[in-house]
């Protein structure tokens, strides 16, 4: 089993820098399987249990929350202008090293990954393994079955490229405004775009699901929750790089 640096373990944590940190394991308030440890350099393991003051961190290999994305803000990391996803992320959240898996509009919506695991991050935002992404959409005027048509051939955007079949549903015709669609690519604003090739407009759109993992109802817009255990084998069933 892998072991890291005290230091490195608190640091990743999110608990401060590695000067910080290495300074309260100098003081004695950092104990390892229930001893006080003052090495910053104690080499420990997941299967040891590290206290941080009184609290008991539950450490593992790597991290996976899920966000209701707020349409206020950029996904990005980082952006000298724009409101950022990572400023709905507590101040430990923002030290522990997440980033966000793929992006999503300003303006849209929903179910945003974050996670410190940089092979599920790429599985899921390659173009070559098509993970599917479901949207909930509301379009300016009625989509008709010419419209689900043109998703399942492809629609040329307005940059000359022909998207990858997709799949548009109505799921109650007494509202043809209000759709469901089914991608597995990620171009720049493509639905919008696909839409606006079809002559109309998306007036809101949000993501409810990536691959198997769906967006936890009860999370209001801009709240965050680690995924559970039973989330995080959603997450990462069908991926064969990761099993």
């Amino acid at each position: 089993m892998a072991k890291d640096r005290l230091d490195k373990v608190l640091g990743n944590f999110g608990l401060g820098s590695r000067s910080d940190v290495k300074k309260e394991i100098h003081q004695g308030l950092v104990k390892v399987n229930g001893i006080v440890t003052k090495d910053p350099g104690f080499k420990v393991s997941l299967a040891d249990e590290v206290t941080y003051y009184e609290e008991t961190l539950i450490r593992k290999e790597f991290y996976y929350f899920m966000m209701n994305k707020a349409p206020d803000c950029i996904t990005a990391t980082e952006d000298p202008r724009e409101k950022t996803v990572m400023d709905y992320l507590t101040e430990r959240h923002q030290n522990m090293n997440l980033f966000p898996v793929g992006r999503l509009d300003k303006e849209t919506e929903g179910l945003l990954l974050f996670t410190t695991d940089g092979t599920l991050a790429h599985y899921y935002t390659s173009p070559k393994h098509f993970v599917e992404k479901e949207y909930y959409a509301e379009i300016s005027d009625p989509v008709t079955n010419e419209d689900i048509l043109s998703f399942e051939k492809g629609i040329v955007l307005d940059d000359g490229y022909k998207t990858l079949p997709a799949k548009l549903a109505i799921p109650d015709p007494n509202k043809p405004n209000v759709v469901t669609v089914w991608l597995k690519e990620g171009k720049y604003r493509q639905i919008r775009r696909m839409f606006q090739s079809l002559g109309k407009e998306v007036v809101y759109l949000k993501r409810m699901k990536m691959g198997n993992l769906e967006l936890d109802p009860t999370l209001t817009l801009g709240c965050y929750r680690e995924l559970t255990l039973a989330e995080e084998t959603l997450l990462k069933e069908k991926t064969p790089i990761i099993q």
